[in-house]
């Protein structure tokens, strides 16, 4: 891959098979979080929130004229269900979720960044625009996890005290 256009529909399919793995995780965390409906009503909405971020990606590729990676997505999905396996064996498996989640959405928020930049050298604004709304939308729900941790964890902790379910 020499020029940037190249570049950018490798790593739009980056962001789409990334997009999948996230889907696949929220929906693991939004079936777990029965004790947490305040954590729940928020991980749906952004279930939600990332399946039209995942066509928007699609969109932009559709642009480019290109489609999705399946093999990428297939990896990224694999990933996201073992993740969710390891964390449901945790006996703080919402705290487990909480962290995860926070670090994949600093990880897309940044990925999303670097995919505005290079669309805008690629020559496509529109796409750097897109990329700049989901950006802003996975820094939110970065922030309101960030913000959601103390809270959280001191529901957990006494959850845990009180011998009743905490773990999810």
């Amino acid at each position: 891959m020499t020029d940037a256009r190249e570049h950018l529909v490798h790593w739009l399919r980056d962001a789409y098979a990334m997009e999948g793995q996230a889907i696949s995780l929220l929906e693991t965390q939004a079936s777990r979080l029965e004790t947490y409906p305040e954590a729940r009503a928020k991980v749906e909405a952004h279930l939600q929130q990332t399946h039209r971020q995942r066509d928007a990606v699609e969109e932009c590729l559709g642009r480019l004229g290109a489609d999705p990676s399946t093999l990428k997505d297939l990896a990224q999905k694999t990933v996201a269900n073992v993740q969710g396996m390891f964390h449901a064996m945790s006996e703080d498996e919402v705290l487990k979720h909480a962290l995860g989640g926070y670090s994949f959405e600093q990880f897309e928020a940044a990925s999303y960044r670097m995919l505005a930049a290079a669309a805008r050298a690629a020559g496509e604004p529109g796409i750097a625009e897109t990329c700049e709304v989901i950006q802003r939308e996975e820094e939110e729900m970065g922030d309101w996890l960030w913000e959601q941790m103390p809270t959280l964890t001191e529901t957990y902790l006494a959850r845990s005290k009180a011998g009743v379910t905490a773990k999810r």
